[in-house]
């Protein structure tokens, strides 16, 4: 999805799948199998792209739909599925892209960078799944969905950790590992506090202002 010669925030191209993107709407069809569960993961993520949006309700997602809240419980057994579906999609798409990039840039840095402007990249063009990554949607809905997110913001960590270990151990470091736990912090710390400005600011703050500057600065 991203060659290693792009830079840092070149990363997410195709991290918006088809399966996501806006619904069609004007021709009214029988969904495909699979179609309708889409759909409504769709119009989730777009009820949440809304900065001032109040705690979802399945009424309010069925009605922008124009469809029965029975039929959303056809395809998800509760509104908690309905986000684990979207959190689901959050770690195929960042999971797939680090890894194609740590597999293809053998230079631990640009690792580092690449895989840091790819998340940033992926919440500014996912507005909605970013309040999903920072917690913020998560709010007053099922405990297990932010224990989720939070293991899979603990999995990045842990990869980004791995590089800057190497990258440590690159410039003679006597304890390689306390380095790289300091470093991979300091990194899910940035990451985490541009998303959440982000979301903050009403999706007016971008998360990658700044940040061939902001990244020899964490690098240096």
């Amino acid at each position: 999805m991203s060659s290693s010669e792009a830079d840092p925030i070149d990363d997410t191209e195709s991290a918006s799948p088809d399966a996501l993107t806006a619904p069609p709407t004007s021709v009214r069809k029988r969904p495909a199998p699979g179609e309708r569960r889409n759909q409504i993961l769709q119009a989730l993520a777009a009820m949440l792209e809304q900065p001032s949006a109040e705690r979802i309700t399945t009424a309010a997602l069925a009605a922008r739909l124009e469809v029965s809240e029975a039929a959303l419980y056809r395809h998800f057994a509760s509104k908690a599925q309905m986000y684990e579906g979207l959190i689901g999609f959050i770690e195929q798409s960042l999971f797939t892209l680090a890894n194609q990039i740590v597999a293809r840039e053998p230079d631990p840095a640009r690792q580092i960078a690449r895989v840091i402007g790819m998340v940033l990249q992926f919440g500014e063009k996912n507005p909605g799944m970013c309040r999903v990554i920072v917690g913020e949607a998560l709010l007053h809905e099922h405990e297990r969905l932010a224990a989720r997110m939070n293991q899979a913001l603990d999995r990045l960590e842990s990869l980004l950790r791995q590089s800057w270990r190497m990258l440590a151990e690159s410039r003679g470091a006597a304890t390689p590992t306390v380095a790289a736990q300091a470093g991979a912090s300091l990194a899910m710390a940035v990451l985490l506090g541009r998303l959440q400005r982000y979301t903050r600011t009403g999706f007016v703050r971008h998360p990658t202002e700044h940040l061939d500057a902001t990244l020899q600065t964490l690098l240096a």
